[in-house]
């Protein structure tokens, strides 16, 4: 199969859907790869890296997609490359249709085979978002101290405090991969950190696993509210594989909270879990107040730090993406085996039964 590596092209984005050394990994199975000039350079990979290990570099995104058979890539495609999707061509990236109708009518439109990182799911895990979790997580609390400075339009408040002064109360929507690497963080740096979860068993994971120093609350609207108006920093880390984010905090909850706090609404690339958290930003622009309160709402977070996010990314997309080279759409759509969860928009219809009811569409059965 052509694999086709577009350079990204989102606002913001650095990362690569490729590292050099998993151009091998193809080579060695059959396969050619396609790699825009330039698609790596902010991940800091140069085209002669690339082509050392066996890829062909071409000189522009038009030439690439025409030629490519299957498009492997980092973000959903943006409006800039709607065009240079055909039918049949394979685009595998992280989609997050539910909350991008308008990429979900073109890719339906263009009757393109969309396979999505983030809707395959093993053993209760999203091996393919785990690690962009992981890296989020960790920079929303980072994010968050960053712009609780009086500098950067927060109240001016130190994370960890100092000895007799108590630190910020940081609370955590979500006990996920995202919410307990924020909270881990924010514990590092001495906050007083309360996790939110309607999952009891995860709640208890994370008691244990943190010494009882986490603190727990079961989500309900009483709780959250409660919790919500003493923040200093809110991070907003619900996930429903494919689905919407369900909004957790309202717009009453937000104006509860003291002027100069902080929002980071990790969730947004999903529609976000916080009601005022109702715009996309970017890193050039990466907030906007409401109610007196900072909102950080970027939605490609891990873009920030691309160097670790791209060979973190490709770590774990890389068996899956061999896999869907090896066999075809064809193929795993027969054998209806992990990978065929990804299988989000085929032939013009939507297979994804979270994607098509959080579009108001029907769903066809993958057979």
């Amino acid at each position: 199969m052509i694999i086709g590596i577009p350079k990204e092209i989102m606002s913001g984005e650095n990362r690569v859907a490729i590292t050099p050394g998993a151009v091998t990994a193809f080579v060695n199975r059959g396969h050619r790869v396609l790699i825009e000039r330039g698609a790596g350079k902010g991940s800091g990979i140069e085209d002669d890296e690339f082509q050392h290990f066996g890829a062909e570099i071409v000189p522009t995104a038009k030439e690439l997609y025409e030629r490519a058979e299957m498009i492997y890539k980092v973000k959903e495609p943006q409006p800039e490359e709607y065009d240079l999707l055909r039918e049949g061509q394979i685009l595998f990236a992280y989609l997050h249709l539910a909350a991008k109708p308008e990429v979900a009518r073109v890719l339906m439109e263009k009757k393109v085979a969309a396979l999505a990182y983030e809707t395959v799911v093993v053993n209760g895990t999203i091996p393919m978002l785990a690690p962009m979790s992981e890296i989020a997580g960790r920079m929303a609390t980072q994010i968050g101290a960053h712009f609780l400075e009086k500098s950067n339009g927060g109240i001016g408040i130190l994370l960890g405090g100092v000895p007799g002064v108590t630190p910020a109360n940081v609370v955590v929507l979500g006990g996920g991969i995202v919410g307990m690497n924020a909270a881990r963080v924010a514990m590092g740096m001495g906050a007083t950190v309360t996790v939110i979860d309607n999952n009891i068993q995860r709640l208890r994971y994370l008691d244990e696993a943190n010494g009882g120093r986490l603190l727990t609350l079961y989500s309900n609207p009483e709780n959250i509210a409660r919790a919500v108006a003493g923040a200093d920093l809110l991070i907003g880390a619900v996930l429903i594989p494919g689905g919407r984010t369900p909004i957790l905090c309202t717009k009453e909850m937000v104006k509860t909270m003291r002027p100069g706090t902080v929002i980071v609404d990790v969730a947004i690339d999903q529609g976000g879990c916080i009601e005022t958290a109702d715009r996309t930003t970017s890193h050039s622009a990466p907030t906007y107040e409401r109610y007196g309160v900072l909102h950080y709402a970027v939605s490609n977070i891990p873009g920030a730090v691309p160097r670790t996010s791209t060979y973190a990314l490709n770590n774990a997309t890389l068996p899956f993406a061999l896999e869907l080279a090896d066999k075809g759409c064809a193929r795993i759509m027969a054998e209806k085996g992990t990978l065929s969860q990804g299988i989000n928009i085929i032939n013009g219809k939507v297979v994804n039964r979270a994607v098509a009811e959080a579009l108001s569409l029907d769903c066809d059965n993958l057979d």
